[in-house]
């Protein structure tokens, strides 16, 4: 299903049609101003490999405008004044992205993460047997530690470009065991909201122990992190990783809402993706850099880095549940649509199909409007608009982490964006 990008990676652009991207101008304005941004020596380099024309020379302004990113009051590159350890690299190429030389990323953290669930138990330990039943029941072993995984490499990446020798330090592999901690709590707490009965293949907290418990179960999950992180001792990490909690709840309180402007909509939607996944891994990539490193710049590398995987991987995940069956997924299958949300392909179908608008504003709610929904966006090339955003994404992500210092570890998380466009679960 996704659009394999090594070609477009080798060539040091991304080869998505914009001028076939977005119908109306105002829609290409309000995604590109609130994606991740490029430098202006990239959209020189884009707008050199091609023809402008009208359609592109717009976008080309858009980019140009440095707009917002993240909290949406930082700007969206980096100082000017770069520190001289840094990498420059203007465009990807080939060389970065050579299978021979890139790494799996599962296997080269592997070793790290190994009995990262038994030490999460132990920070769960409690007497009482039914709530240390409930707080394990999700770190059961089965799952990808996919953020884990990424603080890992992050970690090691950062501790190598800063000549010490990759060596994991024991606050780094405590930052990746809070990380799932927090994914954990708040997915308990999803559920209930979302009065989920299935999770990853099983049944949900909610659905076994009843909502009060699982509520209290994701309190004590949350809670036992924190005391995880304050024992870390570093007021700055404290400070970063706490920010996640706040925009967790935040991005919580956006998908409850909708709104009427199309413009307005699709901000609303990519702010609300990075509060509930990406701020994770975000600020979890920052908070292993700061430990090691004291330059601000590396800190936003590895801040970028995180941000634009885990907007990338939201959008693939709100592909798959248009395009990937339940038994792979995990889920039922247009789970978002059942709950009334307008995903990336929902919305891109909506400029193509603008009987959706109706829809989106009353959260699907009617007789036969998921039905309806699902194939309007079948109809719609909104799967394969979304796909394209999220290769956006992951090529300045790419580009993020390509200025640190060539590692195995480095290369194994470029290696990651592609293996992550291409996943089906």
């Amino acid at each position: 299903m996704c659009v394999p990008v090594r070609a477009a990676l080798c060539r040091g652009v991304m080869a998505v049609p914009w001028s076939l991207c977005w119908r109306s101008s105002a829609g290409a304005a309000v995604v590109l101003d609130w994606c991740c941004g490029f430098s202006r020596r990239a959209i020189t380099h884009t707008a050199s490999a091609s023809r402008m024309t009208a359609s592109s020379s717009a976008v080309t302004q858009v980019l140009f405008r440095q707009g917002p990113v993240h909290n949406f009051n930082k700007p969206m590159i980096l100082a000017r004044h770069r520190s001289r350890c840094l990498y420059s690299t203007p465009r990807v190429c080939c060389n970065v992205h050579s299978d021979a030389k890139l790494k799996d990323p599962f296997s080269l953290a592997q070793k790290d993460l190994q009995d990262l669930y038994e030490d999460i138990k132990k920070q769960l330990l409690v007497s009482k047997a039914e709530l240390k039943a409930l707080c394990d029941y999700y770190f059961d072993g089965k799952g990808k530690a996919f953020r884990p995984m990424i603080v890992i490499l992050m970690a090691r990446a950062c501790n190598v470009h800063s000549n010490k020798e990759g060596v994991l330090l024991p606050a780094q592999r405590s930052i990746a065991m809070i990380s799932e901690m927090i994914h954990t709590a708040s997915l308990v707490h999803d559920d209930v909201i979302d009065d989920s009965d299935t999770r990853r293949g099983k049944n949900t907290i909610n659905k076994l122990w009843g909502e009060k418990k699982a509520i209290l179960a994701g309190d004590f999950i949350l809670s036992a992190a924190s005391m995880a992180l304050a024992r870390i001792g570093n007021n700055t990490v404290v400070s970063v990783l706490s920010q996640v909690i706040e925009d967790l709840v935040r991005g919580e309180f956006m998908q409850l809402g909708s709104k009427e402007n199309e413009n307005e909509r699709f901000k609303h939607y990519l702010e609300k993706t990075f509060k509930k996944t990406a701020s994770l891994i975000a600020n979890s990539c920052k908070a292993v850099s700061i430990l090691v490193n004291s330059d601000p710049e590396v800190h936003e590398i590895a801040y970028q880095y995180g941000r634009n995987v885990g907007i990338a991987f939201q959008l693939v995940d709100d592909i798959l549940d248009f395009t990937s069956c339940a038994n792979r997924l995990g889920k039922p299958s247009a789970a978002d649509l059942k709950l009334g949300l307008a995903t990336g392909p929902v919305l891109f179908a909506c400029q193509q199909f603008p009987e959706l608008h109706a829809m989106i504003m009353r959260r699907f709610s009617s007789d036969g409007d998921v039905d309806r929904a699902w194939q309007y966006v079948l109809k719609s090339d909104g799967v394969e608009q979304t796909n394209y955003l999220a290769q956006h994404y992951c090529q300045e992500a790419i580009r993020q982490i390509s200025r640190l210092r060539p590692s195995t570890e480095r290369d194994a998380l470029i290696r990651l964006t592609e293996l992550m466009l291409r996943r089906d679960k």
